[in-house]
C-alpha cells in the first residue's frame, strides 16, 4: 500500500511523549499515523505503540484522510471522544457488591445485579480488572481479615475469620498462605518469626538489593549505599528475623533471583518471571498486575491505568499503590507517568526512574 503523504505542520518532542504516555488531555489537539499499518489514531489510543520512524502527526483526522490514512476502529480518533467500554459499568456494580458482601455469591447472581449473563460477566470482568469475580471476592476477605488482625485491639483468629467471610479457617489459612506469605498468625504479629534472606549487589542504578522469604522474593530496591539499604529493610520488616547471604552472586539460592534482575537492565529478556512474596490489598493487586500488563518500552499515565481497571476516578490510589510497591523492576512502576509525560515520583528515585526507561526504550 503506497500513502501519499502531504505536508504535516511541524510538532515537537512533547507530541511523542504525549503519545507515549497516551495523555488524554491532548486528545483533539493532533492525531499521529502509522506508516507501515495505514492507520491514524488519537494520542490516548490504548493500541501498540509504533517505532517512532514510522509515525507521522497531523492537525487533525481531515488531514490524515487526505493524505491516506483511515481512521483506527480502537479509538475512533474521528468521533467526540472515545467510547466507553459498555460494560465498565456493570463490572464497577458487581465490585461495589463484594465490596460490602463478605459471604459468597454465585457467578448467575452476580450477573443479574450486573444485567449480564454470567458467561459475558466473567469475560467482562476479567478483560477489565485482570482477575475473575471470584479472585475479587477472595481478594476482598483477605482484606477484611487483614484489618481485623492489625487493628490496635486485634480481633482473634477465630472471630477474624468468620466476620471477614471465610466458611472455615482451613479456607483462610490456604489463601493466607498463597496471597499474604504469612500465616495468620504471623500477620497478627506484623512478621514474627518470618525468616528473610537477603543480598545487595552492584547495578547500573546503583547498590541492588533482594531479599527473599521461602515463598520468593518479597524485596527489591535501589540504593546509593548497602547500609541504607539494610536499614530500610529492617524497617518494612521489623519483626522477621534477617540474615545477610554475602556470596549469593556467586552462588546459593539467591542466585538466579539476583541474575535475572540484573540482566532485566541490561539485557532484552521477554520478560522478568520470579516467584514473589508480598502483601498488597485489593486493590494494590489489580494495579501492580495492571503495570505487569504494560509493554516493555511503553508507559502509561496514571489515569490511563484507573480508567483500565475500570475507576477512573482512582487515580490518586494508584498512584499511592505505584509508590507502595517493595518489587522494583519485577512489578514495573516505573512506567507509569504524569499525564503530559512528566516521569512525577519514583521510590527509588526520579533519576533511576529516567534511566529505566531510557535502557527499555533503547533496547526495544
Amino acid at each position: 500500500m503506497t500513502l501519499s503523504l502531504t505536508p504535516a505542520p511541524t510538532f515537537s518532542g512533547k507530541a511523542w511523549q504525549q503519545v507515549l504516555a497516551r495523555d488524554a488531555s491532548a486528545d483533539g489537539q493532533f492525531v499521529y499515523a502509522v506508516r507501515s499499518t495505514g492507520i491514524y489514531c488519537r494520542p490516548s489510543c490504548p493500541s501498540r505503540k509504533p517505532a517512532r520512524k514510522n509515525v507521522v502527526f497531523f492537525a487533525s483526522p481531515q488531514t490524515a484522510i487526505a493524505a491516506g490514512f483511515r481512521a483506527c476502529l480502537r479509538c475512533e480518533p474521528d468521533s467526540a471522544a472515545p467510547r466507553a467500554d459498555p460494560q465498565a459499568a456493570a463490572v464497577a456494580a458487581v465490585t461495589r457488591y463484594l465490596d460490602s458482601h463478605p459471604d459468597a455469591a454465585s457467578l448467575a447472581d452476580l450477573g443479574r445485579i450486573a444485567g449480564l449473563s454470567p458467561f459475558h460477566l466473567q469475560r467482562s470482568f476479567k478483560r477489565i480488572l485482570g482477575i475473575s469475580p471470584r479472585q475479587y471476592a477472595a481478594a476482598r476477605k483477605l482484606d477484611r481479615f487483614r484489618n481485623q488482625v492489625q487493628r490496635p485491639a486485634p480481633a482473634r483468629i477465630t472471630d477474624a475469620v468468620y466476620e471477614a467471610g471465610f466458611g472455615s479457617s482451613s479456607r483462610l489459612y490456604q489463601d493466607a498462605q498463597q496471597k499474604m506469605g504469612m500465616t495468620p498468625g504471623q500477620l497478627r504479629k506484623a512478621g514474627q518469626g518470618l525468616q528473610l534472606r537477603y543480598t545487595i549487589a552492584d547495578s547500573p542504578l546503583g547498590k541492588l538489593l533482594v531479599a527473599f522469604t521461602e515463598k520468593g522474593v518479597c524485596s527489591i530496591a535501589f540504593g546509593d549505599t548497602a547500609q541504607a539499604l539494610e536499614t530500610q529493610l529492617r524497617t518494612q520488616f521489623a519483626q522477621a528475623t534477617l540474615t545477610p547471604d554475602k556470596d549469593a552472586q556467586d552462588k546459593g539460592s539467591l542466585n538466579t533471583a539476583v541474575a535475572n534482575i540484573l540482566s532485566q537492565l541490561t539485557e532484552h529478556p521477554a520478560s522478568l518471571r520470579l516467584p514473589l512474596d508480598v502483601r498488597a490489598t485489593a486493590f494494590q493487586q489489580r494495579v501492580w498486575q495492571a503495570l505487569q500488563q504494560i509493554p516493555r518500552g511503553q508507559t502509561r499515565s496514571y489515569s490511563e491505568v484507573a480508567r483500565e481497571l475500570g475507576q477512573p476516578t482512582a487515580v490518586r490510589a494508584v498512584a499511592r499503590a505505584c509508590a507502595s510497591n517493595p518489587v522494583a523492576v519485577a512489578v514495573p512502576c516505573h512506567r507509569v507517568v504524569g499525564s503530559n509525560g512528566s516521569l512525577t515520583g519514583y521510590r527509588w528515585g526520579v533519576e533511576r526512574k529516567r534511566q529505566l526507561l531510557a535502557l527499555e526504550a533503547k533496547q526495544e
